[in-house]
């Protein structure tokens, strides 16, 4: 015989205490009624919508994953255009493919893209896997991309946490807590797949998501809108901002770096290719010159050329999700004959380029454009 519920345990933690019978009737609500608002309301003409192929569906949810779907969009259409099948992708140099990266940023995802590709097209004659102990092992896929493919291109019922999600169902169950911590993100999988329907998962998946992303919002969600609010805990409470609970704070940091431009005497522009761990892992770039070392010197030991600095120029800040860059552009003239290695080139500003650039570097080769020697 089982033990009976102690109501007095229950006070935090509600929904979560109540018998199983209840959780069955509420899960078949919950995805009945977010299905049925999609059908009405939901979006349905996103680029990567017209398709069951998972290639471009695995794109999207990659591209989607920090990025926001209006950002995103213009660069999947390029991206697609460029690559339009996984053969594409998996034979193209990955410089290229993170050249179509540039301004997306979170540059690892591009480089796990080209990484994915070949390994499908090497491992599994270029069909994309169909089972989930397959698809979680491929590079950059977590378990609710994997989901999210699942669903929309198998019609296999599985669940899917992405921000969106999390704040619906932290919200839906009064979830308390951060859900980056493990206990949270725990208890938003139980409801993740505890809601999650046998049937109609690709409409159901995309509900929960446009729900979230167009009703739920994180500061002014429209309650009146909500399918499910009914039933909802912290609509209930009218306490909905206070879920999901908010992230620590960080103190930021902040890194002060030297752009040292250095150009021939017809104005082609030195760059190299960055190292694959740490900021901008893998893109061209400018040499970043450490503070407190003479430029001309560090140039010279670091990529053996002779080069003569000029006035710098104004400096400027540039954001990152973790750190703050001080950036001071420094030009600087060759005066001995260039050298080339297999990580440098010799670019001239204006041309077509497939390498993938940072932001601040593409900023830069504009205005040396206008600035010749």
């Amino acid at each position: 015989m089982s033990n009976p519920i102690n109501p007095n345990n229950c006070r935090s933690r509600r929904r979560e205490c109540e018998p199983k019978s209840q959780e069955i009737s509420e899960k078949n609500t919950f995805a009945s009624l977010v299905i049925e608002w999609y059908r009405e309301n939901g979006r349905n003409s996103l680029p990567w919508q017209y398709s069951n192929d998972p290639y471009p569906r695995w794109i999207s949810e990659i591209m989607l994953q920090q990025t926001q779907v209006a950002t995103v969009i213009p660069y999947f259409l390029r991206f697609i255009h460029r690559f339009p099948d996984l053969k594409t992708l998996a034979t193209s140099n990955v410089d290229e493919v993170l050249s179509y990266w540039t301004g997306l940023g979170y540059y690892a995802r591009a480089r796990n893209l080209h990484r994915t590709a070949q390994i499908i097209k090497n491992d599994y004659q270029g069909n994309f896997p169909e089972t989930y102990e397959t698809i979680i092992r491929l590079p950059g896929i977590g378990r609710s991309t994997a989901g999210a493919i699942l669903s929309f291109c198998f019609d296999k019922p599985y669940p899917i946490l992405d921000g969106n999600v999390r704040r619906v169902l932290a919200r839906y169950h009064a979830i308390d807590g951060w859900p980056g911590k493990i206990e949270v993100a725990k208890r938003l999988w139980h409801f993740a797949e505890m809601h999650t329907p046998k049937s109609n998962i690709g409409e159901y998946t995309q509900g929960i998501m446009d729900i979230g992303s167009g009703v739920c919002l994180a500061r002014q969600p429209l309650c009146v809108k909500c399918p499910i609010a009914s039933t909802c805990k912290a609509f209930e409470e009218k306490n909905f901002l206070n879920f999901p609970g908010s992230k620590p704070k960080k103190i930021r940091s902040y890194k002060k770096m030297i752009m040292v431009m250095i150009r021939d005497q017809a104005g082609d522009v030195f760059l190299h290719q960055r190292p694959t761990i740490g900021i901008w892992g893998g893109l061209w770039s400018f040499p970043e010159c450490p503070q407190g070392l003479r430029p001309e010197v560090w140039i010279l030991e670091s990529f053996g050329l002779y080069v003569r600095c000029e006035q710098p120029w104004e400096g400027f800040r540039h954001q990152l999700s973790h750190i703050e860059l001080d950036i001071q552009p420094l030009p600087a003239i060759l005066t001995k004959p260039k050298l080339v290695t297999k990580t440098s080139i010799w670019y001239k500003p204006g041309m077509p380029i497939k390498l993938g650039l940072a932001a601040p570097v593409t900023r830069l080769l504009e205005k040396l454009k206008e600035c010749p020697i």
